[in-house]
């Protein structure tokens, strides 16, 4: 007698009914909402809510001073991330996020802003939009009023902002940047200075000193019963009556001198302008067109130096390639050889250089080099004076040759891996093929070398035409052009002499020297496409 299998109910079934089927039992949807809450929700809300918190306070502070695109951005950014980072939906993008918004604030918006600012003057002199340019100019031309008396001041804060309060004729009275000098009642007064008005807060030294900038600029008027002219400071102890000497008319926006009935009208180079050509300062940003550009070719103080920092631009990156790769090669293609002992060792000292923070390097050999104390003319030539930073042209072989100290390394360890990555059947069989070792290194090795090695190549290019960082630590960009109104000199490369025309040369320049900076993106952009359609060329070969 056999056993007979028992049937078995599946414990996710029940029978049916009407059928004799086993009716299958659905997913249970009953939910709850405590599973959502485990550390890694936890965490993302936390983190949520604090980039709310700052996109909140940005806004806040973007619409005080009124910069709605900053508004408009921030509103948008902060509702594009809560809905990416809150909704089911939204998973790929919540890897795009973060850096499409790093890439719009710190590339595409730098790039915008870049050749928007290249159009215009901006610069020393024309750096506030026009209504700031005539609060400045209203500001500074105001005089003190000879005669008037020095009033005993005490500064106040309260919740509009700072206020000052003085004693005239025994009465106290308190103004703050909207509201003129009034009487207060109630206001505590020592000698001849107050010491306490109702609402507001005396501010001590310390916090008249953190506050400096905006109590010395501040302007409280006197009423016209008190004979007009407003209340000014400079030490936060006494306030002296200040009355202007140039009336702005805003119907006719126009100035006039109160002293000499002079009138200044705007002009389109963003200044007032008397008729004798007598210009307010300061200024304000106007478009001037393509001037910056062409100020770079027709300006004779200017253009000369210019196209020669810019010739020795494309020499320095074309020459400091060619010899860091040439000598980098040489190593690998040494260093390579198997019969070399100790060639791990050999390697590891090849690429100090490389480890070293470049700007520290630039230092050293700067001080190496120096005419009368460095080790080069010291020890190396016998105490002779040779002016490596001094002369133009000495200058550039130094340049060029600590570039070399500091670019070979790199060169030589990305010619090590792409040695190593040649099969050596092929090596092999064109030593079969009789070939000696010249034409296997110009023939084979160094062809297929190029097909890997040849975009690193234009990088290397691309940064060594930017490399503002040797230059401005080891020369400066010296020795001067004279008679340059410009501070820029024979080793500067396109990008130390924006620098130059932006920050060291007396009057800053940001359109001019955002200009070059276009100028620059061309010129490193047409020789990286000429650069990469000679890469598909040689991966064809």
């Amino acid at each position: 007698m056999t056993d007979q299998p028992t049937a078995v109910r599946p414990p996710d079934t029940e029978p049916d009914a009407t059928s004799k089927r086993p009716r299958v039992r659905g997913p249970r949807t009953d939910h709850s909402p405590a599973r959502d809450f485990k550390p890694g929700f936890i965490a993302k809300l936390v983190l949520m809510a604090l980039v709310n918190a700052f996109g909140l306070y940005g806004i806040l502070a973007a619409a005080g001073v009124e910069s709605w695109g900053i508004v408009a951005f921030l509103v948008i950014a902060l509702i594009a991330a809560n809905y990416v980072y809150f909704a089911r939906r939204a998973v790929p993008m919540k890897y795009l996020v973060p850096g499409l918004a790093f890439l719009l604030v710190y590339q595409i918006f730098t790039m915008f802003y870049t050749g928007y600012i290249a159009f215009t003057n901006y610069g020393d002199g024309h750096i506030l939009d026009k209504q700031g340019a005539i609060s400045a100019i209203e500001l500074q031309t105001e005089k003190r009023v000879e005669g008037s008396a020095t009033y005993p001041l005490t500064v106040l804060s309260g919740d509009d902002g700072l206020a000052f309060a003085i004693v005239r004729d025994g009465e106290a009275l308190v103004g703050d940047i909207d509201t003129p000098l009034e009487p207060v009642d109630d206001v505590t007064i020592e000698g001849s200075k107050v010491t306490e008005v109702p609402g507001y807060d005396v501010l001590n030294f310390g916090q008249i000193a953190q506050r400096q900038a905006e109590v010395t600029t501040m302007r409280v008027a006197f009423s016209e019963d008190l004979g007009g002219g407003s209340l000014r400071t400079q030490d936060a102890s006494n306030g002296y009556v200040y009355a202007p000497t140039l009336n702005y008319d805003e119907a006719t926006d126009t100035f006039t001198n109160l002293e000499t009935g002079t009138v200044y009208t705007p002009d389109d180079r963003g200044n007032f302008v008397s008729a004798d050509g007598e210009r307010l300062t300061p200024g304000w940003k106007v478009s001037v067109g393509f001037e910056n550009f062409t100020k770079m070719f027709t300006d004779s103080r200017i253009s000369g130096a210019f196209l020669q920092i810019a010739a020795w631009t494309f020499a320095f990156a074309f020459l400091s390639v060619a010899t860091t790769f040439v000598l980098g090669l040489a190593l690998a293609l040494v260093f390579n050889d198997p019969r070399i002992r100790g060639r791990k060792v050999y390697r590891a000292l090849m690429i100090l250089p490389y480890a070293f923070p470049g700007f520290l390097a630039a230092l050293v050999w700067k001080g190496m080099l120096n005419e009368r104390f460095g080790f080069i003319n010291e020890v190396i030539f016998r105490g002779a004076d040779i002016g490596w930073l001094n002369d133009p042209w000495l200058a550039k072989l130094a340049v060029l040759g600590v570039n070399l100290w500091l670019g070979f390394p790199y060169m030589f360890l990305i010619c090590t891996g792409a040695l190593q990555a040649i099969p050596n059947d092929v090596i092999e069989s064109s030593k079969l093929d009789g070939a000696g070792p010249f034409r296997i290194v110009s023939k084979i090795i160094f062809p297929l070398l190029l097909v890997s090695v040849a975009p690193l190549l234009i990088s290397s290019f691309a940064f060594n035409f930017n490399n503002f960082t040797l230059i401005y630590m080891l020369t400066g960009g010296g020795p001067n052009f004279p008679g340059s109104p410009l501070i820029i000199g024979s080793t500067d490369l396109l990008i130390s002499m924006v620098y130059s025309v932006a920050f060291e040369s007396g009057v800053k320049q940001y359109g001019l020297a955002a200009a070059v900076s276009i100028l620059i993106f061309i010129f490193v952009g047409f020789i990286s496409w000429l650069g990469f359609r000679r890469t598909r060329q040689l991966e064809e070969l």
